[in-house]
């Protein structure tokens, strides 16, 4: 018999525990033995819970039992979980994690003492929830080079931009509805701000490289600025605005980056609305790949969970993660990244027009129907570098700007 324990019984916990329970017969078969949940680990009661009896309040419980082979971290954040996982991986256990912080932080170190102790560290939920991303990336397109990953990696945002497109909504009005509807957090900071997807990018940037890409350095601006005004631009144009984060890899380095983007409808990700998720993949064998699922929620994020337990478990013995390069990977110098942008700029008559389309050489003017006091211009491609000095130079005239990613 397999036996496993999980660690911090909230949202995610409680799912693993359910599928676990629920396709029991299922995931024994795939293993060649049956499986069995011996410990959950929390701080508080679950009275009448399935887990009721599997409780226990004391860590060492599940690090000294010899017969827990694989042990699921759903606690979160970067200070308990850490120590435990680190605990666990040098006891000669493997972990399977949903916490994106935690392999953001120290998925490097956690990493090369999986491999030292002849076990896994694996975490397909921390980066799409239900979507299997990092797996497909480790096995199936493990002979391409994948040049880019562009993806809507956070539910809340993506939910958030969808109301605003499609029903004029503004972006207090959205975020109220999050939360209603436990879409979003009381504190949204983390999700609205950029921070959830800066982490998951920083991941998927390390994965494809093998190299440490630290999400402090990737550069990370959230929707708090997006406004109605902004979204009736965009359908004018036919596009609409996405919070995207983008990895870009080339023989003059990585970009990597967490912003709005306005994209248009040729775009593989323009119809991924509301809270679903969906992570682009360009391979040079490959081509175009597309990821798409639930990026949250309860269930799906147990499923890949449970994935990485079943994969742990066939796998006793023998890591099957690479490890990344502890050393940071320099990125570029986000101000010398090139593309499109959109600006909205005050004033109207044509000799406004004219006046900006001489600060922006092959520039296109976009009117906002109903407005006669601003218009928008959409940019030739330039640097983040020379963008920055030319707003700066629009002075007071500036209204607010928004990257352009261009259809493949």
């Amino acid at each position: 018999m397999k036996k496993i324990a999980v660690m911090g019984y909230g949202t995610v916990g409680q799912g693993v525990v359910e599928v676990v329970l629920k396709n029991k017969d299922l995931i024994s078969e795939r293993i060649g033995e049956e499986i069995q949940i011996k410990y959950v680990l929390d701080l508080r009661e679950f009275p009448g819970d399935p887990a009721e009896h599997m409780i226990v309040h004391d860590f060492d419980t599940i690090l000294n039992d010899e017969e827990i082979e694989v042990v699921v971290e759903t606690i979160g954040g970067t200070n308990a979980a850490y120590q435990f996982v680190k605990s666990c991986l040098l006891a000669g256990k493997s972990v399977a994690t949903s916490n994106k912080a935690l392999v953001a932080e120290y998925g490097a170190e956690l990493l090369q003492l999986a491999k030292d102790k002849n076990v896994n560290f694996l975490f397909e939920a921390s980066v799409g929830g239900g979507i299997p991303i990092i797996r497909p990336l480790n096995t199936s397109l493990t002979g391409d080079h994948i040049d880019e990953i562009s993806g809507i990696l956070n539910g809340t945002t993506n939910y958030m931009m969808t109301k605003m497109f499609y029903e004029g909504a503004d972006y207090n009005e959205v975020l109220k509805k999050a939360q209603d509807k436990g879409f979003a957090e009381l504190n949204p900071e983390a999700d609205v701000e950029g921070h959830d997807a800066c982490r998951k990018i920083a991941i998927l940037s390390s994965v494809i490289t093998n190299k440490t890409v630290d999400f402090n350095d990737i550069y990370c601006e959230g929707i708090t600025g997006i406004t109605t005004e902004d979204m009736k631009y965009a359908k004018e144009m036919e596009m609409t605005i996405k919070l995207l984060a983008i990895s870009k890899n080339d023989e003059t380095g990585l970009e990597a980056m967490v912003a709005p983007f306005l994209i248009d409808e040729n775009h593989p990700l323009y119809n991924v609305n509301g809270v679903f998720n969906s992570v682009f993949v360009h391979g040079n064998a490959l081509g175009d790949g597309m990821f798409y699922g639930s990026g949250a929620g309860k269930l799906p994020t147990a499923s890949a969970v449970v994935g990485d337990v079943v994969d742990a478990l066939r796998n006793k013995g023998k890591t099957i993660m690479p490890v990344w390069d502890v050393n940071k990977l320099a990125l570029k110098k986000h101000e010398d990244t090139k593309r499109k942008f959109f600006l909205r700029i005050k004033g109207d008559g044509k000799a406004k027009e004219a006046d900006v389309l001489a600060m922006f050489p092959g520039g296109k003017i976009q009117s906002l129907s109903g407005a006669n006091d601003e218009f928008g211009v959409i940019t030739d491609v330039m640097s983040e570098g020379m963008c920055a000095e030319k707003i700066a130079a629009l002075g007071t005239d500036f209204i607010h700007m928004i990257r352009v990613e261009e259809s493949l």
